[in-house]
Formats: structure tokens, sequence, C-alpha cells
């Protein structure tokens, strides 16, 4: 039996389609196998260790189909490993072996009974080790290395500058203002607008999204908030349950200033729940989509954001229970709920979710065309939870499933049922996106929630 298996690492180009911008098609070309000399450092840190390293934990894999082989997409929000890099099965299952705790017996042992009893030399395993950590898929050295350089530099910028730019959306000013109004003509202002508190818009790609984009953000015409406080998604967030910036957001169509007061009070008002550093904000998009349509509709009107990233909840507090979740976040969410009732401020609250993630890109076995409709009645129970702001019943649906269709956007949403004050929520749209390609599919939606009270005054967003 080899370690290392017959084809190398894929390279997978995915260039959109001048149809249909979502779909992409897939280009590959295969890299030459290369006798590499075995680095220094990095054979020191599996000698002096006994563990060989491990594979990264922040990597994204992604099973996909091309020219009839299965393939694994590798996403990399560092940008370390190559864009649109792709590992055949085989060598993905050999990556996985490599946990971080296993020694080369370990392994050669593991191997052996995978083989047939076949033994695999240490060399030949030595060597496969050296290609991925060249390739930075190996939580080795020469990794932390080359991530701690990356954190410094982000950590120096004044400037939170926009990730997807270019890719995500036009960065000319005027083609990005085409395309927001393209995609805010595609629904309609509602007819009332008063004493508005908070949106729920998605932030799955604009194209994607448009409809729903649309009915969030057209509630808000006529508007004119002094202050936006943003609760987005840190998706690869897992030490903390919030990420605060006080870097002032750029993109195509300006700069946003940070409430840089608020974002202090919050992270000494509530240290041991807010990340010790930004880095989350670096290449996360679900407040920077927020950001550019905020910029669009009110171009006139100056505005402060706090940007706000949710990190994931079953990772930062030992029970799946609202009262464990308030026990670490209530100093936060008690703070923006003051945020929210200043007077002199007339501050909206904007959340950027997404809804359920199924099909084997998101961990399932099953086709997401199967699982669709329970996904479905998953999400409306929440979104109902949402609307009577009824964060028991809410934390009971998720918990009652645990949480088995992958509702992203769950903790920023529990954020928000903490901290609006006497609200009625109303759903304006509800959508499924399907990924033909890996059978997996996104849901979304979008959402207004106002003051129960319409003769109150108190914080409007109404100058």
């Amino acid at each position: 039996m080899s370690a290392s298996p017959d084809k190398e690492y894929v390279t997978i180009i995915a260039k959109r389609s001048a149809k249909n911008e979502n779909s992409p098609r897939f280009e590959t070309c295969r890299a030459q196998p290369v006798l590499l000399q075995f680095a220094g450092v990095f054979m020191d840190e599996i000698n002096h260790s006994g563990s060989l390293p491990g594979m990264r934990r922040d990597l994204e894999f992604f099973p996909v189909q091309h020219r009839g082989e299965q393939l694994i997409l590798v996403k990399d929000h560092l940008g370390l490993v190559q864009e649109g890099k792709a590992l055949p099965l085989p060598l993905f299952h050999m990556l996985s072996l490599f946990d971080g705790n296993r020694t080369m017996v370990d392994l050669q042992t593991l191997l052996m009974r995978q083989g047939g009893g076949i033994l695999v030399g240490s060399e030949e395993i030595r060597g496969l080790l050296e290609r991925l950590d060249q390739s930075f898929l190996l939580d080795s050295k020469r990794f932390r290395k080359a991530k701690a350089k990356i954190v410094d530099d982000f950590a120096r910028e004044p400037l939170r500058v926009c990730s997807h730019g270019g890719k995500g959306y036009p960065d000319r000013p005027d083609k990005l203002r085409n395309r927001l109004d393209e995609i805010l003509s595609s629904g309609s202002p509602l007819k009332h607008q008063d004493n508005i508190r908070a949106i729920v818009s998605p932030h799955i790609d604009l194209s994607v999204g448009r409809k729903e984009y649309a009915k969030a953000y057209n509630s808000l015409k006529g508007a004119s908030p002094t202050r936006i406080v943003i609760l987005g998604i840190g998706h690869r967030m897992a030490d903390r349950l919030f990420c605060l910036t006080d870097k002032d957001f750029q993109t195509p169509l300006g700069i946003a200033p940070t409430d840089k007061s608020a974002v202090k009070k919050l992270r000494t008002g509530a240290p041991k729940a807010v990340s010790e550093d930004d880095f989350a904000h670096r290449s996360e998009h679900s407040i920077e989509f927020q950001v550019l349509f905020l910029q669009h509709l009110f171009p006139e009107n100056p505005f402060t954001i706090v940007p706000i990233l949710c990190g994931s909840i079953p990772s930062c507090v030992q029970q799946y229970r609202r009262s464990a979740y308030l026990e670490s976040a209530g100093p936060f969410t008690d703070i923006i709920r003051s945020m929210l009732q200043e007077e002199g401020e007339r501050t909206l609250l904007v959340a950027g979710v997404d809804f359920s993630h199924i099909g084997p890109k998101f961990g399932h076995r099953q086709d997401a065309a199967v699982m669709e409709t329970q996904a479905a009645n998953h999400d409306r129970s929440l979104l109902d939870s949402l609307c009577r702001l009824d964060a028991e019943a809410f934390w009971a649906e998720s918990a009652g499933v645990e949480d088995r269709y992958n509702v992203c956007g769950f903790s920023a949403l529990a954020c928000l049922l903490e901290v609006l004050p006497s609200c009625r929520g109303e759903v304006l749209g509800y959508e499924c996106w399907h990924e033909e390609q890996t059978r997996s599919a996104v849901s979304f939606a979008s959402m207004v929630f106002r003051d129960r009270d319409q003769r109150s005054e108190v914080g409007g967003l109404r100058s």
C-alpha cells in the first residue's frame, strides 16, 4: 500500500458562466510530482514532539464532482492554500488521518490495518507530510509562522478594507451602484415603514439573495439612522461569542466609520465574551454585504456602525441552552440593549444571516432535495419565534433538532432576541437556493421589526 496516492493535487479554477454567475464551471490542471527536500525545521518538529502535525482545522472542504471524479475542494480564508486547489478523495482521506496526536508508529499501524498488513515506510509518510506542509494544509510551524504574519499585518491596518470587492460584487463605484439599484428594484418599499427597529437580511451571494436583500433594505427607505449595530456571523470563530473591531469599513462606496466609543464600551464591559483581537473581521463577508446596502441607501445621511461578529455558541458554552448562553453573553447583550434606547441616537439593528445549510457540502449524507421539507419547517418555526420575540421557543426549536440543519445565523439571531425592545416581527420573504454541483442548499429570509406602540418615537429612525 502506498501512502501517497497515485494522483497529485488538483487545482480547480472556478470560472463564472456568462449566463449564470452563480454556476461555476471547472477547469483542472495537475501538478507534476516533485521530489522535495525535507525542511530541517519541519523534521525537528516531528522528532521533538513525537506526534505528527495535524491537518488545519480552519480550512473548509467541499465535495465536488469533476469529469466523473470525486474531488474535495479546499477553501482557505487566509489565502495560504492556492485558490481553487482540490484534493483527490484518497489524498483527502490520508490528510484526515493527521489529527495532531498520532505518532509515526501510530499512523503506520493504522495504515497497515487498512492496507491488509502491508507496512508503509516512515520515509514515505514523511514525504507526504512535506508535500502537505508545502501546500499549507497542516498545522505546522511553517503554517503558524505564515499565519502570525497575516494576523500582525491586519492588526496594523487602520481600515478594514473590503475583502469581496471584485469577487462578490463590482469593485468600481459606478458599477456597484448600478448592481445595488438593480437588486433593490426587484422589490417594492413597504407600505408601513414607521418605527422600524431592526431588519434581518441575508448574507448569501448578492445575486442569489437579491429578492430578500431588496425586501429587507427597501423597508428602510425614508429612514435616517445615526448609528447602525450590525450583527454578522463569524463563520470561523470558535474561541469567543463575539468579535469586535474599531476599524472603519472601506468599500468602493467610501468609508463607513465605526462608533469607536460604542465598541470600547462593549469590549470593556464584557471582556470574557469578546475575542482578544479583530482578525475574524478580515475576510468575513456577512457584515461587509450589509455595509454596501447601507452606504447606498443613506449616501447623504452620516451614520456610524457597530460591527459585531457572532461566533459558534456550542464551542463557547458548555450547555446548549439559553440560560447558559446568557451567563456568558448577558453583559454584552445588556450593553447593546441600552444602546438601542439611548436618547440622541437613532439606532438601527441589522442582522446579516442565512438559515439552513443542508446537503453533502455541509456534512450531510443525504442530498438537500431529500432534506428540504424538514429544514424549511425548522426555519419557519424559528421565524415564528422571532416574530413573537420568543427566545425560549427559538432555543427549544434549535435544541430539539440538535442544530441538524446548520442554521449559521442562529448566534446572531439569539443575540437579536436578547437586545430588541418590545417589538413585533414580520417575515417579508423566505427562499431556498440549490447548488446542483454539490447537491446542497442554503435557505435565507428577510424580516422587519417594528415598535409595538406605533405612537412611540423614542429611539425611532425618523429624523
